[in-house]
C-alpha cells in the first residue's frame, strides 16, 4: 500500500525529507495545488504519484525514482535529472528536462519553450508539440517530438539527437536535417516503446548538429 501525503496538511519540505529517507517504496501525493519543488532530489528506487498540478522544478535532480504527475507541470520539471523516469500526464511549461544528465522524461501533452535546454544525456519524449528553442545547446541525449516543433529548434546543438514527427517552424543555428537510417528507426522505436507511445518511428525525421560552430571561425561569425 502506498504511503499517503496530503499537501493541504503537510508542507512540501516535510514531504521531500520523507522521500529522502523513505520507509516505503510507493507514495501518493494529494493536493499539490501548484506547489514548487515537489518530489525533488530523490535518490531511491521509489514510485511517486502526484495527484494534480505542480509548480516549478518538480522532480528536479531525480535519481532512480519513477515520478508521475497526474496533471500539468510548471517550469523546469525534471531539471538536472540523473536517472529514473518522470512522466507528466498533462502539459509542461518551459525548460522541461533542462540540463538533465540521464533518465527518461515523458510529457504526454505539450511542452513549452526551451524543452531540453542544455540536455546532457536525458531522453525526452513529448506526445504533443514543443515551443521555440527546444534542445538549445543540447549536448547529449535524445529529444522526441510526436507533434510539431517551434522556432529555432536545436539552436547551437552539440551531439543531442532530435526526432520530430510533425512540422518544424524553423531550425536554429547549426541545426540541420539528417538522414533517417535504419539504426535511427530502431533506436527511436525503442524510445517510443519506453514512453508507452504507439507512433510509427518511420514517420519521424531526424535533426542534428552540422558541427560548424564547434570551433570559432570568422567566416561563421554571423551564425554565433
Amino acid at each position: 500500500m502506498a504511503t499517503l501525503i496530503d499537501l493541504a496538511r503537510t508542507p512540501v519540505r516535510e514531504l521531500n525529507q520523507a522521500l529522502h529517507a523513505p520507509e516505503a517504496g510507493s507514495w501518493r501525493v494529494l493536493n499539490p495545488r501548484g506547489a514548487h519543488a515537489v518530489a525533488c532530489g530523490i535518490r531511491e528506487d521509489l514510485a511517486v504519484d502526484i495527484e494534480g498540478h505542480v509548480g516549478y522544478y518538480c522532480a528536479g535532480m531525480n535519481q532512480r525514482a519513477t515520478v508521475t504527475v497526474h496533471g500539468n507541470a510548471g517550469t523546469g520539471v525534471a531539471e538536472n535529472m540523473m536517472s529514473g523516469t518522470v512522466r507528466v500526464r498533462g502539459n509542461a511549461s518551459q525548460s522541461a528536462g533542462a540540463t538533465a544528465h540521464g533518465g527518461l522524461l515523458v510529457v504526454d501533452g505539450d511542452a513549452s519553450a526551451r524543452c531540453g535546454i542544455s540536455m546532457k544525456g536525458v531522453d525526452i519524449v513529448v506526445g504533443g508539440n514543443v515551443g521555440h528553442m527546444s534542445a538549445f545547446m543540447g549536448q547529449a541525449g535524445r529529444l522526441v517530438v510526436c507533434g510539431d516543433a517551434g522556432e529555432a529548434l536545436g539552436d547551437s546543438l552539440y551531439e543531442a539527437r532530435i526526432y520530430v514527427r510533425g512540422t518544424v517552424k524553423s531550425l536554429g543555428a547549426d541545426c540541420v536535417e539528417k538522414e533517417m537510417r535504419e539504426e535511427h528507426v530502431v533506436e527511436l522505436a525503442e524510445l517510443l516503446k519506453a514512453a508507452e507511445r504507439d507512433e510509427d518511428a518511420a514517420d519521424f525525421r531526424r535533426y542534428g548538429s552540422a558541427r560548424t560552430l564547434y570551433h570559432f571561425n570568422v567566416g561563421n561569425s554571423a551564425a554565433y
